[in-house]
């Protein structure tokens, strides 16, 4: 008795090509809602405010923690709480595949 099995086709390696393709966008998308979060009165925040290696947003002014904490009514939440938020929904979508 002989059996041969053949693998037509790979359900799952299209699916973790486009996951990973998704995920590589999270850090730039992050960033947006980040700087869209900061507030803007003289619009030093936003400048000042990068994304280093595509990995890194950085808030690179003294004042930065202050609008963290709330400081601002422009954005009483900080940028972090709302940024974190978008970065869980995303991956939730991602990984669940929707």
């Amino acid at each position: 008795m002989k059996i041969s099995i053949t693998l037509a086709r790979d359900g799952i390696s299209p699916d973790v090509s486009q996951a990973q393709k998704e995920l590589a966008e999270v850090p730039v998308d992050a960033y947006k809602i980040f700087r869209s979060h900061t507030p803007i009165r003289s619009g030093n925040a936003r400048r000042r405010t990068t994304l280093d290696n595509k990995t890194t947003i950085r808030a690179d002014y003294d004042y930065a923690l202050r609008l963290e904490q709330g400081y601002s009514n422009q954005a009483p939440d900080g940028m972090t709480k709302p940024t974190f938020d978008f970065i869980g929904r995303r991956l939730d979508r991602i990984l669940k595949g929707r």
